[in-house]
């Protein structure tokens, strides 16, 4: 008889941003299955989304990208890590950009590249 194996996932946090994605020109209805208002976003031409870890880091962030650019915040989660930023394209790499630069100059996190769609 074959003895069953027992796997325990366990997340490990480490200090690093591992998503950082502009979506160009999203459709309308993207807006609104995010639960942000596609009238007043929609106009805005871009979704800036982020995940970070720890997760709290996501309020660190959040604050970077409103400081860095004209970019709203659609949503922040500080216990899964997920920002999600709205703005022109400009704004939300700009927005981005930033994020990346002080999160690896001043706190020492590993970062990814900006992906785009």
């Amino acid at each position: 008889m074959e003895e069953k194996q027992r796997i325990i996932q366990e997340l490990v946090p480490g200090r690093q941003i591992t998503l950082a994605h502009i979506i160009a020109n999203p459709d309308k209805i993207l807006y609104e299955k995010l639960g942000l208002d596609p009238a007043v976003e929609y106009s805005k031409s871009a979704i800036g989304v982020l995940t970070v870890s720890p997760a709290e880091t996501a309020i660190i962030i959040a604050d970077i990208a409103i400081k860095a650019s004209g970019v709203e915040l659609g949503f922040v989660d500080r216990f899964s890590g997920s920002v999600i930023v709205t703005g022109t394209v400009s704004e939300v790499e700009a927005a981005i950009q930033a994020i990346l630069t002080y999160t690896e100059d001043t706190l020492g996190y590993t970062i990814c590249q900006i992906t785009r769609t």
